[in-house]
């Protein structure tokens, strides 16, 4: 099973999906189709995959009617992620009530690097603990766009919490930090927790698309620090695990596929 957690979902129908106060940026829709779903259907038809997990977009805000939406349409196909604001006092409570309205919602995600303020400055703030605790809670994935400046603190809360089960987004962002700072993001993978990497993102630092193989020495050795079965391959096409997992067999590559994914979909 080939699984996807990436994609964005957008509209150009501002009405009825309108763009939250608090946007952290705000993206051009009118190129996105009037059915922006069925389009990104078909894509997954055309690349070969069988599953993916649909990524509230930061737009949005905490108002998940599209994604919602989407997971009505599509719900065997599809699960999806969700998005609050920890500064809210009332976020873990609204986020119990998405999760008790659609259980197809299998995480929440947390923005925290450099230029996302917006969100959060410390993982030891009292409503992003909060919002984490009410995530483990519930059973979620906590899903972390987090750049390396943030591994240390999020150290201390797996520490803190070790049931918890994290996805860190698009190799932590490598770009946004320095080598001593990715140093703990890559002694995330020693940690008690249950704490996944994924594969994604590339096209962020590097400019040899599709498979961006230039940076392979660098996945290497993010992909020896968590092995395969904490890998998640994300974003571009499936062939990225091939390239970038060359050196291991057709089963170790299945699992960043899709195989490490695969029980959120039987939840």
């Amino acid at each position: 099973m080939i699984v996807e957690w990436n994609a964005h979902i957008f509209s150009p129908d501002t009405q009825r999906y309108p763009f939250h106060p608090k946007a952290a940026y705000r993206p051009d829709v009118s190129v996105h189709s009037p059915d922006p779903l069925g389009a990104y259907l078909q894509r997954l038809d055309d690349e070969g995959i069988d599953r993916a997990v649909v990524v509230h977009p930061e737009p949005y805000g905490d108002d998940h009617r599209l994604i919602l939406e989407c997971l009505e349409r599509e719900p065997e196909r599809l699960r999806g992620t969700s998005l609050f604001y920890p500064k809210d006092p009332d976020a873990p409570q609204k986020l119990a009530d998405l999760v008790a309205r659609e259980p197809k919602i299998i995480a929440t995600r947390f923005h925290a690097h450099r230029g996302k303020e917006v969100y959060l400055d410390s993982f030891d703030d009292k409503g992003v603990r909060a919002l984490w605790e009410k995530a483990v809670e519930l059973g979620l994935v906590v899903e972390l766009h987090i750049g390396p400046n943030y591994g240390a603190q999020v150290a201390q809360v797996l520490r803190d919490i070790p049931q918890t089960v994290a996805l860190i987004d698009h190799l932590a962002e490598p770009h946004q930090g320095s080598a001593v700072e990715y140093a703990d993001i890559l002694d995330l993978s020693r940690a008690d927790a249950e704490v996944y990497m994924k594969l994604s993102g590339l096209g962020h630092f590097a400019q040899d698309a599709p498979l961006y193989e230039s940076a392979k020495p660098f996945t290497r050795r993010v992909i020896e620090a968590f092995g395969p079965e904490r890998m998640v391959w994300g974003s571009g096409t499936p062939a990225i695990v091939d390239a970038h997992l060359s050196e291991y067999g057709d089963a170790e590559r299945a699992l960043v596929k899709g195989g490490n994914l695969a029980r959120w979909f039987n939840k």
